[in-house]
C-alpha cells in the first residue's frame, strides 16, 4: 500500500515552515524564505521542496493544514479592500466612539487607531428594528440603492452591513445583502448577522468591518494557493487554522476571515496544550518567537485559555479583560494570546534620548536582516545574536548564509557609535531590551492575570524562540524549559493537530432564574441542528462530531460575561448548577462574587468535526511512553566543535560546545548549542539539558 502524507503549513514574517507527516510516522520538515507580494509562492515552493526530499509524489498527499498572516498583515499594514460601512441612520459614528476609553488612563502620548473605513464611506439609511425585535421602520430600497451606487463610483471592493438590533430581527440584513449582491455583483456583502448575530452595537460593527475589510485579501490569497496546489498535482482538501485553533475548509475562510485573523499563532498553543499532555506537562507558558513577533499564551490544568474577544494592534497585543480601546475589535472566539511585535527580524535603532527600541517594525523576509545579505541594512535582533555568536553562519538547513560583517556593520552604525559602545555590547544590548519587551508578553498572561510565572514551565517554539527562552526563563524565575521536537516548525506541525470546528450562536438576553429548560433545550436543539447539517456537508457524521454548549452570563448591569458550559441533555439539573459555576469560576477570575441577579446573554456552540487521520500520532521518538525517563549520564563531548558566544556584558565570551540536536542524548550543564535545521537552541551557563519525553529536551534553570 503506497504511503501517503499529510501537509502542515505556517506562513510567518520571515520563512514559511512546511512539515509533512506520513501514515508510517515519517516526518520532513521545511523553512522557504516568505514571499510577502505572493505569499502563497513560498507555500508551493516548500511544498515541493519537501515532496522530493520525502519521495512522495503530489497524489500522495490526503490532505493541507494552513496557517497564514495574510489578514493580519493586511490589518497591520492597512492593505485590504476599500470598504463601505451601511448603518441604521444616525449611527455612522460607532466606529469613531467606540467604548469611549483609552487603553491607558495616563498614557497622554496614544494615538487612537484610524478606522478601518474613512468617514466618508460610512453611510446611515432608514430603517430601524426596535429592541424586541419589531420593525419600526422599514428598511428605504432606494436609499439604500442610491448608497450602493455611490459606493460603486468610489471604487469601493467591498461593503460592511451592520444595523441596529439586527440580532433580534435579521430581516433588513438580509434584505440589503440580497439587494446590494444583485445590483453591485462585484462587490462583495458582510452582514453583521452572518458573524456576530449578538448585542453590542461597537463590537458588532467592528467585528463586521473586519471581516469586510480582510475579505477581498483572504479570498485572492486562498484562491491562488488552491489553484497553485492543483496545478502541482495536489487535490486534497485545504483547510485553514481559525483563530481559536481549530480549522475549517478553505471557502469559509473566504467568506468569513475574521475568525481566522490570527490561525498561525493559535495552532503553535494548540500543539503545545496537545504535546504538553503527552509529557505530563499541564501548566505551560507556550512562547512563540519567530521573525516579527513574538506571543504567549497559558495552558493551565491540560487546558488551552480562550476568550471570545480580542483587539489587533501594534505594541503589546492581548486579550485582556482590563485593557480596551486599543485596536480593532473582532469579538469572536480565539485562543488567549499576547503578541508583541519583537521578532528576530525586530529593527533596532536609538531614539533621541540615547534609548536603545526594538520593533515593532520588522526587516521581514524581504530585505531582510543585514547579515541575510539582501539588501537590508538596519540592525535587527537576528544580527545581534550573530554578533554575539548565538547562531551559526548558516541558517534553514544550510540554504541561508549569514554575513557577520555586514552584522557588525549594521549594529555599529545604527546603535554602538551613536552610544560610544563596542560592537559586542551594543548587540548585548540590543539582545537585552528584546528580551525585556518579550517577557512582557509573559507576564501579560501570567502576573497580569493574579498569577505566578514560577508555578509553570516555558515551552519554547519557533525560529527564535530556542535562543531567548533561556534567559527569559532566568528573568521571570520560571523553573524549567522546555524544547519541543523541531521547535523551529512547531506552529505548522500544530496545525496537524488542530479539529475541524464551527461556532454557532443565538441571543437569549433574559434573568437566569426565568429560562426554563424548555426555551435553554428549543435554543440548543436549533444550534445543534445548524452544526450538524454544516458538518455533514465536510463528510461528519453524528458519531464523528463533538458538540460544546456554554452559555454566557453576568451580573446585572454588567457588560462583560463569562462562558459557562452546560450539558442540554439534562438542561434541569444543569440549569441548577448554573449559579454557582458561575459564581465559582467568577471568584476565581476576579477574587470576589456579587450577591446581585445574574442574566443570560448569549447560547454558544462549538461543533467539532473528529479527524481520524493520524492527527494524534506522536511527534518523537518516545512514541509517548510515559514510562521512559531520560539518562542521567553526562554527553560526552570530547571532539565537539565550539563556538565563541557573548553571554553576559563585561565578561569574556566563552568557548561553548555546539552539537547536532539529534546526536544529543543524556544530560549536560550548560553553555550548551544544539543545531538542528530549523532552528538553535540555546543552553545557558546555570542551566542543565536533558532528553525528555516524545522527543523534547528539557532544560532545569538554575534560578
Amino acid at each position: 500500500m503506497r504511503e501517503t502524507g499529510r501537509i502542515g503549513v505556517d506562513i510567518g514574517g520571515t520563512f514559511t515552515d512546511i512539515v509533512l507527516i506520513t501514515d508510517r510516522g515519517r516526518i520532513v520538515s521545511q523553512k522557504t524564505a516568505s514571499t510577502p507580494t505572493n505569499p502563497e509562492q513560498a507555500v508551493l515552493t516548500g511544498t515541493l521542496q519537501t515532496l522530493r526530499e520525502s519521495g512522495l509524489e503530489p497524489g500522495d498527499i490526503v490532505a493541507v493544514r494552513h496557517g497564514t498572516t495574510v489578514g493580519s498583515n493586511a490589518i497591520l499594514q492597512k492593505t485590504g479592500g476599500r470598504t463601505g460601512l451601511v448603518t441604521t441612520r444616525g449611527f455612522r459614528d460607532v466606529l469613531e466612539i467606540g467604548r469611549l476609553r483609552t487603553p491607558g488612563m495616563f498614557d497622554l502620548s496614544w494615538d487612537k487607531p484610524q478606522p478601518l473605513v474613512p468617514r466618508c464611506w460610512r453611510r446611515g439609511v432608514t430603517e430601524r428594528i426596535g429592541a424586541d425585535g419589531t420593525v419600526i421602520a422599514r428598511l428605504d430600497r432606494t436609499e439604500l440603492i442610491e448608497i450602493g451606487t455611490f459606493f460603486q463610483d468610489e471604487g469601493i471592493e467591498t461593503i460592511a452591513v451592520c444595523f441596529l438590533n439586527s440580532y433580534r430581527n435579521p430581516a433588513h440584513e438580509r434584505e440589503a445583502e440580497r439587494l446590494l449582491g444583485q445590483a453591485y455583483p462585484a462587490m462583495a456583502v458582510t452582514t453583521s448577522v452572518s458573524v456576530l448575530p449578538e448585542q453590542r452595537e461597537y463590537e458588532r460593527t467592528s467585528t463586521t468591518v473586519v471581516n469586510a475589510y480582510v475579505l477581498p485579501v483572504m479570498r485572492a490569497y486562498l484562491k491562488s494557493l488552491q489553484t497553485g496546489l492543483s496545478k502541482i498535482g495536489i487535490a486534497a482538501p485545504l483547510l485553514v487554522g481559525n483563530s481559536n485553533g481549530g480549522l475549517a475548509r478553505a471557502a469559509l475562510a473566504q467568506d468569513k476571515p475574521v475568525f481566522f485573523i490570527s490561525s498561525g499563532r493559535a495552532a503553535g498553543v494548540v500543539g503545545a496544550g496537545h504535546l504538553g499532555e503527552r509529557i505530563g506537562a499541564r501548566d505551560v507558558v507556550a512562547f512563540d518567537m519567530g521573525g516579527t513577533t513574538a506571543s504567549a499564551s497559558l495552558i493551565k490544568n491540560g487546558k488551552v485559555t480562550r476568550t471570545t474577544e480580542y483587539e489587533f494592534r501594534a505594541g503589546v497585543s492581548t486579550p485582556s479583560r482590563f485593557i480596551k480601546a486599543g485596536g480593532y475589535m473582532m469579538r469572536v472566539p480565539t485562543v488567549d494570546v499576547a503578541e508583541i511585535g519583537n521578532g528576530a527580524g525586530s529593527i533596532a535603532y536609538v531614539d533621541a534620548a540615547g534609548l536603545i527600541y526594538v520593533g515593532p517594525v520588522s526587516a521581514g523576509a524581504e530585505p531582510g536582516p543585514a547579515c541575510y545579505g539582501a539588501g537590508g541594512e538596519k540592525p535587527t535582533v537576528t544580527d545581534a545574536n550573530l554578533v554575539l555568536g548565538f547562531l551559526p553562519d548558516r541558517l534553514a538547513g544550510g540554504s541561508l548564509v549569514l554575513d557577520v560583517e555586514k552584522a557588525r556593520a549594521a549594529i555599529d552604525r545604527d546603535v554602538a557609535q551613536p552610544l560610544d559602545l563596542s560592537i559586542e555590547e551594543a548587540a548585548f544590548g540590543i539582545r537585552a531590551v528584546a528580551n525585556a519587551n518579550m517577557a512582557r508578553a509573559i507576564r501579560a498572561v501570567t502576573v497580569e492575570r493574579g498569577l505566578d510565572p514560577r508555578d509553570f514551565k516555558l515551552l519554547a517554539y519557533g525560529g527564535s524562540g530556542p535562543i531567548h527562552a533561556c534567559d527569559l526563563a532566568r528573568s521571570l524565575d520560571i523553573p524549567e524549559v522546555l524544547f519541543p521536537p523541531a521547535p523551529g516548525v512547531f506552529t505548522a506541525m500544530g496545525m496537524l493537530s488542530g479539529s475541524v470546528e464551527h461556532f454557532h450562536i443565538r441571543s437569549i438576553h433574559q434573568p437566569l432564574d426565568r429560562i426554563t429548560p424548555a426555551v435553554l433545550q428549543e435554543i440548543s436543539d436549533t444550534l445543534a441542528d445548524e452544526a450538524t447539517r454544516e458538518l455533514a456537508t465536510e463528510g461528519y457524521g453524528r458519531e464523528t462530531m463533538g458538540l460544546r454548549f456554554e452559555i454566557d452570563l453576568r451580573f446585572t448591569g454588567q457588560e462583560a460575561e463569562l462562558q459557562v458550559g452546560f450539558d442540554p441533555l439534562r438542561l434541569t439539573d444543569e440549569l441548577a448548577d448554573l449559579r454557582p459555576r458561575f459564581l465559582a469560576l467568577y471568584k476565581e477570575m476576579y477574587g470576589y462574587v456579587s450577591e446581585d441577579g445574574i442574566e443570560a446573554v448569549n447560547v454558544r456552540l462549538t461543533a467539532t468535526g473528529i479527524t481520524r487521520d493520524g492527527s494524534e500520532q506522536n511527534w518523537g521518538p518516545d512514541r509517548g511512553n510515559k514510562d521512559i525517563k531520560a539518562p542521567k549520564s553526562s554527553v560526552d563531548t570530547a571532539g565537539t566543535e565550539t563556538r565563541s558566544i557573548y553571554f553576559a556584558r563585561g565578561r569574556p565570551r566563552r568557548d561553548t560546545p555546539v552539537m547536532d540536536r539529534q546526536a544529543f542524548s543524556g544530560a549536560m550543564d550548560g553553555p550548551l548549542v544544539l543545531e538542528s535545521a530549523d532552528t538553535t537552541i540555546v543552553v545557558a551557563p546555570g542551566t542543565r539539558a536533558e532528553n525528555g519525553l516524545d522527543g523534547s529536551i528539557v532544560v532545569t534553570v538554575d534560578v
